[in-house]
């Protein structure tokens, strides 16, 4: 198992992989929450929850007057100083979105993207959000979807006697994620609904057949596209990898 400080290198790497499937499946959900965070930077404070490798960090900074980066790893927080190194209006801080010590009310954006799925419980990470949004305030949220088809490719990948067969496929370093709190679309709506959220806007991406991804080259990146495009919107969306939502407090 690596460490947070040896997973880092690697989460910098996902949006430049020599597979293209792999390398589109991340740029798509940096671009579309770099989008929204540019549709929506209105006020002045912004607040990352679990920034991981902070790829949204510099885009914040630039956007907010004031910017507040939380994660509960010193890896993370040790890493993101050459961020704020840079931009004197971002703040680092360890803290826990469950046990938060920020003030409540205190900013206008929160971003959480791809955090609530590594926590035991997320409802109480949701109202918490919430109580530290103002009023009209906005949460941009990223989680995987359960029952994901890569989601499900990953539970198997990951199975003794696969993950070696798996690592040599991808050439490139893998890591198990860690997720323990998978959310259907229907929970995570029903979640945002009960925390006091009111959801604008929905979305969804993230088609990923194993072996057509593995290669497929830039042909099997094409059908995943088309794929993609003809599943998002309708029922049969639950086989993308990445649920989206903007929510507001009123």
């Amino acid at each position: 198992m690596e460490t947070e400080a040896e997973l880092l290198p690697l989460l910098e790497t996902l949006y430049n992989s020599s597979n293209p499937t792999r390398r589109w499946l991340h740029r798509t959900r940096r671009d579309w929450i770099i989008g929204k965070l540019r549709q929506y930077a209105r006020g002045d404070h912004a607040l990352e929850i679990g920034f991981g490798a902070g790829v949204y960090l510099s885009a914040l900074a630039e956007l907010f007057r004031e910017v507040v980066g939380t994660d509960l790893e010193e890896a993370h927080l040790q890493n993101a100083r050459k961020i704020a190194h840079k931009y004197p209006n971002l703040r680092l801080l360890r803290d826990d979105i469950c046990n938060s010590l920020l003030l409540e009310g205190s900013f206008s954006l929160v971003l959480c993207s791809e955090v609530i799925e590594h926590l035991p419980d997320s409802p109480p990470a949701l109202a918490a959000i919430h109580r530290l949004l103002e009023p009209g305030g906005v949460l941009i949220l990223s989680t995987p979807q359960k029952r994901s088809l890569l989601e499900l490719s990953c539970k198997i990948a990951f199975l003794p006697g696969v993950i070696n067969l798996v690592r040599k496929v991808y050439g490139e370093a893998i890591f198990e994620t860690e997720h323990i709190n998978l959310l259907t679309a229907a929970q995570a709506e029903r979640q945002l609904t009960e925390a006091g959220f009111t959801i604008r806007e929905r979305f969804k991406s993230g088609m990923y057949l194993p072996a057509v991804a593995e290669f497929g080259s830039n042909f099997g990146l094409r059908l995943q596209q088309w794929l993609e495009s003809r599943l998002q919107g309708r029922r049969s969306d639950w086989m993308l990898w990445t649920q989206y939502y903007v929510a507001t407090r009123e």
